[in-house]
């Protein structure tokens, strides 16, 4: 009888948190982190529990038949809708009507052929084997494509682990016992609920939980970037600088980049051609600095690149390396722009050692940066005097 509860119960949980993903995945639109797909695999799960408390004593009928299969399809529900999450783009239907046509035709035969016992059986070993590869790649995703969610991603694995040493008892238990072991008065019944009103009380809440968080981290990404060329944006290089400089000894240099005679492009081609100029400038920006450089738009025509633990000669080589590949490069291929191309005076600070310098830092790029344009232009100016940036530059060609 209790058992019998806990099963009516977990058809409540299921099929109220199958409407609640249904209403957050219309929120979200156009990318829907898979809600959608949760919503789908709870109302199956749901649905096969509300078929397993019609169906009767276990045995063979068209109802128990549709349980299992159901089953079986919410798992594949639950693995796309979690891929989904994590940006793949997995097909849902098909597979579903493959899954579902072979596994039905699967028990027929297996029912035909051993007896229903073995159909039970088959059901608690398929379950088994998919938890085990689930756990197999959520371990996986820990180390790759989940590091950022490494707390959750072990919740999860550990629940799921839980579930499938259940379903490897079930199967030992109907292999031995026949369907004795699946009494809903049975010691093993009761325990086999709780534990599945537990994960549907935990699951759902902890999936919105992951929307939310990759909500978050969107939009704080979103708070820290230029919409127009993806770079850092100034509290983007700030934030980032404050965890740099958390490990003691660390130094770095600033690059003030300019380009040349913008206002000129603009006044000539035209805003639009302006901002792809100035996407081509970011692009040219980041390939050219090193890997752990920060590379971001301060606004207007003006960049900025941090190189992290670079003395004067490193980050000298750094800005001569942005300044020729810049020059080098075509902004727009259009025959109507003639190969468009445009140059960009960079200015070198001192080296600084912690986030509060930035506001030095930059007075002293930008001091460099105004000598440079007022001594051509399309150069490389540092901080420290004409003098010692000559002998350095010579030294990078």
């Amino acid at each position: 009888m209790i058992a019998t509860l806990l099963v009516g119960m977990l058809c409540v949980y299921l099929l109220s948190f199958s409407l609640m993903f249904q209403l957050i995945s219309r929120r979200l639109q156009d990318e829907k982190m898979g809600m959608d797909v949760f919503a789908a695999a709870n109302l199956m799960l749901g649905g096969a529990y509300v078929l397993q408390l019609l169906e009767g004593p276990p045995g063979w009928s068209w109802t128990s038949m549709v349980n299992h299969t159901l089953t079986l399809c919410s798992l594949l529900a639950y693995c796309v809708g979690g891929a989904r999450f994590f940006g793949l783009a997995t097909p849902l239907v098909r597979p579903l009507l493959y899954l579902a046509v072979g596994y039905s035709l699967l028990q027929i035969l297996v029912n035909w052929a051993v007896g229903p016992v073995a159909r039970y059986a088959l059901l608690a070993g398929t379950c088994a084997v998919w938890f085990v590869s689930m756990v197999a790649v959520l371990l996986y995703g820990v180390r790759s494509f989940a590091r950022d969610l490494r707390g959750e991603v072990l919740l999860f694995a550990g629940l799921i682990s839980g579930i499938c040493v259940l379903n490897v008892i079930k199967l030992s238990k109907l292999l031995s016992g026949g369907f004795a072991a699946l009494s809903m008065d049975g010691q093993f019944s009761m325990i086999f609920y709780v534990y599945m009103c537990s994960l549907a009380t935990i699951l759902p809440p902890s999936i919105v939980w992951l929307v939310l968080r990759r909500l978050t981290d969107r939009l704080r990404g979103m708070a820290a970037r230029d919409p127009l060329t993806q770079l850092l944006n100034r509290r983007g290089l700030s934030t980032a600088l404050d965890v740099y400089f958390r490990h003691p000894g660390t130094s770095a240099r600033l690059l003030l980049v300019d380009v040349d005679h913008f206002k000129n492009i603009n006044d000539t081609y035209g805003h639009q051609v302006g901002d792809a100029v100035l996407c081509g400038v970011a692009d040219a920006l980041r390939a050219s600095v090193r890997k752990d450089d920060l590379v971001c738009r301060l606004g207007g025509e003006e960049f900025a690149a941090i190189c992290v633990g670079a003395d004067d000669a490193s980050a000298l080589r750094v800005a001569e390396r942005v300044r020729s590949s810049i020059e080098q490069k075509v902004m727009l291929h259009d025959a109507r722009y003639e190969g468009l191309r445009c140059t960009v005076t960079i200015g070198v600070s001192d080296g600084f050692a912690s986030a509060a310098c930035l506001g030095q830092a930059m007075q002293q790029a930008d001091a460099a940066l105004y000598r440079g344009k007022h001594t051509g232009r399309n150069r490389v100016e540092q901080n420290r005097g004409q003098s010692r940036v000559n002998a350095a530059l010579d030294t990078v060609h």
